[in-house]
């Protein structure tokens, strides 16, 4: 009290009068600023509806009830690399003439060496897309982490730069597993820390994060992400014993796993995020969850409709927590 005693004499009514008016100003400018949570449209990975094309692959997503598609443009995907000037604008046009967005794609790019890497965001952001799925970086075994995070940082500042060029966001995404960059998440906050969250960002996949952290670690994982996060993937798993009676993650449809979905989306509203949402499919889905073209196991009727019940799962998620 002494010190506050001793100093509080030195300011005066008007002194106070003009630091309130300050901290009203600054806080009225931050509530302006700030990412307002807005109602989240859902996106289908379009690798598990790969056996489709063009008319056909937006008449399937319109029928889930989905509001998107996250377009596979990669090597195997709906659109090759090496075709995306050619081939993306024609797709692109006919999904969206079915009344559905396409808010990001996802890439196998890695960085600015990745082959078609500038064309595909030069042709993406010039219709409009803006956030695209980039990483895949893997650790060694025998090399410190810290020297291997200082290695990848300045691959990552490069990526970033060129992403700038285009107005792009890559966003990570995070996967779970040993030796992945991304499966802890705090490996990418280390990385990407002190770089333009609007040029390279995380993809937070609550699965996967939560098979990495557990009871709780997935939710300090996801706090960590700050303003890093601009995707969020979505998948149910459950520890399952495989014939060894060895525990494995098993993929599950919406709501028979052990996502916290509930807590999940209360967290991502007040993290007032506002970016690409995208739902996966990787339990038994007759080939359609590893992508396969041909020789389904289940019919077209039967894959949408799985999808459709997870996608309504997921809807009802997003109203429970007011983002829809």
């Amino acid at each position: 009290m002494l010190y506050l005693e001793e100093r509080m004499p030195q300011m005066t009514r008007r002194d106070l009068l003009q630091s309130a008016a300050t901290i009203a100003a600054v806080s009225t400018l931050n509530a302006q600023t700030a990412p307002v949570p807005g109602k989240l449209g859902i996106a289908i990975f379009s690798k598990h509806l790969q056996f489709l094309e063009g008319d056909e692959l937006a008449k399937a997503v319109k029928e889930t009830g989905a509001d998107g598609v996250d377009l596979a443009v990669r090597k195997g995907g709906h659109v090759e690399p090496d075709r995306v000037k050619q081939d993306l604008p024609s797709l692109i046009a006919i999904i969206r003439k079915a009344g559905l967005e396409v808010p990001m794609l996802t890439t196998d790019i890695a960085d600015i060496e990745t082959p078609f890497a500038e064309d595909i965001l030069k042709v993406m952001t010039d219709l409009g897309i803006h956030h695209y799925r980039w990483g895949g970086f893997k650790w060694a075994d025998k090399t410190p982490l810290t020297k291997q995070i200082e290695e990848l940082r300045p691959r990552v500042a490069k990526l970033a730069e060129l992403n700038r060029k285009y107005k792009a966001t890559a966003i990570y995404h995070t996967h779970s597993g040993i030796g992945l960059v991304g499966a802890a998440i705090w490996d990418l906050h280390e990385i990407l820390q002190g770089m333009d969250p609007g040029a390279v960002a995380v993809n937070y996949d609550v699965g996967h994060a939560t098979i990495e952290g557990g009871l709780g670690g997935w939710i300090e994982s996801f706090r960590i992400t700050g303003p890093y996060l601009k995707g969020i993937a979505v998948k149910d798993f459950a520890w399952e014993k495989n014939a060894k009676g060895t525990w494995q993650a098993k993929w599950k449809p919406l709501g028979e796993g052990m996502v916290n979905f509930p807590k999940f989306f209360d967290m991502v509203r007040d993290a007032r995020f506002s970016g690409p949402l995208q739902i996966h499919f990787e339990y038994p889905l007759g080939g359609a969850e590893n992508g396969k073209r041909k020789d389904l196991g289940m019919t077209r009727a039967e894959v949408v409709a799985a999808m459709k019940k997870d996608v309504t799962v997921l809807h009802g998620h997003l109203v429970n927590a007011k983002l829809a």
